[in-house]
Parts: structure tokens; C-alpha cells; sequence
């Protein structure tokens, strides 16, 4: 099947199948006599594998190590379950991490009046953010001192 037809049965768009080809995430595709790609069914079941992964959030790394495991007949599931749990353990790292962002947002969204005035908490804590790394930079910027030596020479 052309890649238009693979890319309608596995649900992966042709250019990301031109991609997953450019990394090794799948073999090269045979070409036909005209020099366009030919997929077999397995082609498209592998990208059917590596498209439930993605929708997963799988990184490609953890799909390559994946699809090798998926093929070797021979794998013991501790090695993919302990794939699985490292992803859920950043994921939950991920949310953790997005929470901790909402509480402040909601906060000053639930501050701010939303009216036609141009006084703002939301704004006002960007700016501050802004000066306060400012300062901070400032505040860690070498100071320059009359002995201060340039290409080995006191001044």
C-alpha cells in the first residue's frame, strides 16, 4: 500500500511516517519502480503500535525500546512494565508540576476583577517576577573593582 493508504489505516500522517523512517523508528520502506514506498500490513501494525504509544505520551525513546521488546517474543514483561511505571512516574512528576502552577494562576485570576480598569494582580505579578529577576541578576553580576585584571594587567 502507497504511504496515503498507510497512513489512513494506521492513523499516522504521511509525513510523520517519513519521519519515523528518518530515525529507525521503523524500516525503510520498500520502493516500487517508480521509487514510491510500499508498507506491508506489519508496517502499519508497527505504526498502529507506535501511534498508541504516542497517544500515551511515550517518548520516541521509550517506543524504541518498546517495539523491541513487542518483537522479541522472547522478553520478560518486567522489562516492559518497568518502562511503563518510569513513564507514569514522570507523568505524575508532570502533573505535580502543572498543579503547582494552577493554585497561583486561579488565584490571581480570582483576584482580578476582569473589569474595564487597567489595574490587574495577573499583570502586576508578571512585572514583579520581571524586576525581582532583574535584581537578581544584578545582584549576581561580578563587580568591577579598580584592581580588577584585564588580559593579565592590573588597572
Amino acid at each position: 500500500m502507497t504511504i496515503g493508504d498507510a497512513a489512513k489505516a494506521s492513523g499516522v500522517p504521511a509525513k510523520m511516517i517519513r519521519y519515523y523512517e528518518s530515525i529507525g523508528l521503523i524500516p525503510k520502506a520498500v520502493r516500487n519502480d517508480s521509487g514510491y514506498r510500499y508498507y506491508a500490513i506489519t508496517d502499519v501494525h508497527t505504526l498502529r503500535f507506535i501511534r498508541r504509544g504516542r497517544d500515551l505520551g511515550f517518548s520516541i525513546d521509550a517506543i524504541m525500546r518498546l517495539l523491541a521488546l513487542w518483537r522479541d517474543h522472547h522478553r520478560a514483561s518486567a522489562d516492559v512494565k518497568r518502562i511503563a511505571l518510569d513513564h507514569a512516574a514522570a507523568l505524575r512528576s508532570k502533573i505535580a508540576d502543572l498543579e503547582a502552577m494552577l493554585g497561583p494562576i486561579e488565584y490571581l485570576a480570582d483576584h482580578c476583577q476582569g473589569d474595564h480598569r487597567s489595574d490587574c494582580p495577573i499583570m502586576d505579578d508578571l512585572a514583579d517576577h520581571v524586576a525581582r529577576s532583574e535584581h537578581e541578576a544584578r545582584e549576581t553580576r561580578p563587580r568591577h573593582t579598580k584592581t580588577t585584571q584585564r588580559r593579565g594587567v592590573s588597572t
